[in-house]
């Protein structure tokens, strides 16, 4: 039951950091990091919580902004990128790196929690 509160808890603070203030865009890793350590779980759990909010969120969130255009932009910017014009690797990726960060930020979360 922790393990989805905290993955729920990881992305709305991320939203909510995201959406209502002027912080820049990596204040989602802040907030992996106290959601962690004020839940108290395994390290492994934690980074995978952190991980699995934020991919969740920025696929979801990206996913939505890029079928607002039809896909236009990022399909565009995924032929720059070796991605063989598929925006879905785009998006994919976007939310693999967001998620690394998280989890990162949750891991070190739960290793202050323990120590």
């Amino acid at each position: 039951m922790k393990f989805i509160v905290s993955i729920l808890l990881t992305a709305l603070l991320a939203f909510v950091a995201g959406l209502f203030t002027q912080f820049p865009w990596w204040v989602f890793a802040i907030s992996s990091f106290v959601v962690s350590a004020l839940i108290p779980q395994a390290p492994g759990k934690s980074f995978l919580s952190g991980f699995l909010g934020l991919f969740l969120l920025w696929v979801i969130l990206a996913i939505i902004k890029d079928a607002a255009n039809e896909h236009i932009l990022s399909t565009k910017v995924s032929q720059i990128l070796p991605l063989g014009g598929s925006f879905i690797m785009l998006i994919l990726i976007t939310g693999i790196i967001g998620g690394l960060i998280s989890g990162f930020a949750a891991l070190t979360g739960a290793y202050l929690k323990k120590s």
